[in-house]
């Protein structure tokens, strides 16, 4: 059994191997479900030259934000950039290389490469700037357009609950694309709230299974609100 254990005690062992020029998928969207340490110990470790695929980049000063503040992030593959001064800036002064990708495609292309589906064919994004440079062909009357998938070098993904074999549960808002990430990385590293032994998850409440899953860590966080509303 000791052999399937897969909780690391640090975040530098969580992160480990980790080197310039990667591709890490993050979960999350805004500064929901974010795995906010582990994206803090990529910070620590000054990586650089990497490929971020993530909804978002965060915001300033927090989140996959803070690895723009030494260009640590060569190219952002995300679906919204709104919240984030330092972003505009490095995208509109040439340092940062951006392929901005619908929402529900991104999503799919995490989801195709952890299914081992190397590319897919969408009706998003036909016509647009998007399909500039892309393959299309018609179905039922209808263009569509083919996307490639998207696999990670790293995965780091939030979760709430996890077991020792690494089989996790996601709370509320946090299943946005943690779920779809977790299966798209070579290494998948996972950071929970919590850690229970193994039998105490209800199998039918599991929403990543531990196949999936190389390392578990358990953290403690900040959970920041990204917008208040005070009154409607």
């Amino acid at each position: 059994m000791a052999g399937f254990d897969k909780v690391v005690v640090s975040y530098e062992e969580a992160m480990s191997g980790l080197e310039d020029g990667m591709t890490i998928i993050a979960g999350g969207f805004g500064l929901c479900g974010i795995p906010e340490n582990l994206i803090a110990e990529i910070k620590r470790r000054q990586t650089k030259g990497l490929t971020v695929v993530s909804n978002n980049c965060g915001v300033d000063g927090f989140g996959l934000g803070i690895l723009l503040e030494d260009k640590q992030i060569k190219k952002m593959i995300a679906s919204y950039v709104g919240e984030n001064a330092l972003f505009e800036q490095q995208l509109l002064n040439g340092e940062l290389e951006v392929d901005l990708t619908p929402q529900g495609t991104l999503a799919e292309k995490m989801r195709a490469g952890g299914a081992g589906i190397p590319a897919f064919y969408t009706a998003t994004g036909v016509g647009t700037p998007v399909a500039e440079g892309k393959e299309t062909r018609c179905f039922h009357d209808r263009e569509y357009l083919l996307e490639e998938s998207i696999i990670g070098d790293f995965a780091i993904v939030k979760g709430w609950k996890a077991d020792r074999f690494g089989n996790v549960i996601y709370r509320h808002t946090a299943q946005n694309f943690n779920p779809l990430a977790a299966t798209a990385g070579k290494i998948t590293v996972v950071e929970v709230e919590e850690i229970v032994e193994v039998g105490e998850l209800e199998p039918s409440q599991i929403h990543t299974p531990g196949i999936y899953v190389d390392r578990v860590i358990q953290g403690s966080f900040e959970k920041r609100i990204e917008k208040v509303t005070v009154r409607s």
